[in-house]
């Protein structure tokens, strides 16, 4: 994760302050609504780690497989997360 999850929580105030500040959103309850602010926020920053380890999975049960073809790790898991991630039609950095 890039971001921390500090950080990520003290996003997610401003972006409800700012919000509730320019009336673009009505609320009576605005710690609730920056929590759930925080926790899209926070799934969808951890996108990529949940990416890598499933990744990581589906590598460990071909690994004798990649060893006998020769084919090097990081080329698979290059693949490998790329497609995963086109499946799910995720653009990662």
């Amino acid at each position: 994760m890039l971001l921390s999850r500090d950080y990520v929580g003290y996003m997610a105030k401003e972006v409800v302050k700012r919000l509730v500040a320019g009336k673009m959103i009505e609320t009576k309850d605005v710690e609730n609504v920056t929590q759930q602010v925080r926790q899209v926020m926070s799934d969808e920053v951890t996108v990529e780690d949940r990416i890598n380890e499933e990744a990581r999975e589906i590598l460990s049960k071909y690994s004798d497989e990649m060893r006998r073809t020769g084919v090097t790790y990081q080329e698979m898991f290059k693949k490998v997360k790329g497609q995963l991630a086109r499946d799910r039609k995720l653009i990662l950095r």
